[in-house]
């Protein structure tokens, strides 16, 4: 997923990338992902289908860029950075990926399973690359391995946001986020010294 998802520089390759997951974000208002094809992607974007295998090698790998650049856009315009072991940024974050999931059509019932594991994927990979940059700046104590770290919050934090998303009649996303920065805690005051 990094590499088709990251920005390069140059621009054509960024604007064929860009109309590709219009493309498909646009079909995804109308048809389930299971139903759209390489070519209704590629005829909606006007590119020919070898200029999609140019940029992904399938449509999993498009809708994991997708996803990575919306929850990436929505985390850059609340400002949310991770600069190592900050609990304000990690609650930003935590918030970002409740709301990011609850605005997700269908993810609440078992209708988008097949979209599923490619969207928890790309929203990880967000988080867990914010975590590791975030941990290049302020290190975690001697021991503590970076992307161990990352992965363990990462992928307890995109749990915490999915059952909540799941629950029935849920409470608002800033309790969950409350339950959930009382059980990381202890994991950022494990992971850095003077953290929470």
């Amino acid at each position: 997923m990094e590499e088709n998802c990251r920005d390069t520089l140059d621009p054509r390759i960024r604007r064929t990338r860009l109309l590709l997951q219009q493309a498909l974000g646009k079909l995804l208002e109308t048809k389930e992902f299971d139903r759209i094809s390489v070519q209704d992607i590629a005829e909606a974007a006007t590119v020919n289908r070898a200029t999609f295998y140019d940029h992904y090698t399938d449509k999993f790998a498009l809708l994991e860029c997708l996803v990575g650049t919306r929850f990436g856009e929505l985390l850059a315009a609340r400002g949310v950075r991770f600069d190592g072991g900050c609990p304000s940024a990690l609650r930003a974050m935590v918030l970002g990926v409740c709301d990011y999931l609850a605005g997700v059509r269908g993810l609440e019932c078992e209708r988008q399973l097949q979209m599923e594991p490619h969207m928890e994927a790309a929203v990880i990979a967000v988080v867990r690359r914010m975590i590791l940059e975030g941990g290049r700046r302020h290190p975690p104590v001697d021991g503590v391995s970076p992307e161990i770290f990352a992965a363990t919050v990462s992928w307890a934090i995109f749990g915490a946001a999915k059952e909540w998303v799941r629950t029935p009649e849920r409470g608002p996303s800033e309790e969950m986020v409350e339950t959930a920065m009382r059980l990381l805690g202890p994991m950022f005051g494990a992971a850095y010294a003077g953290g929470e």
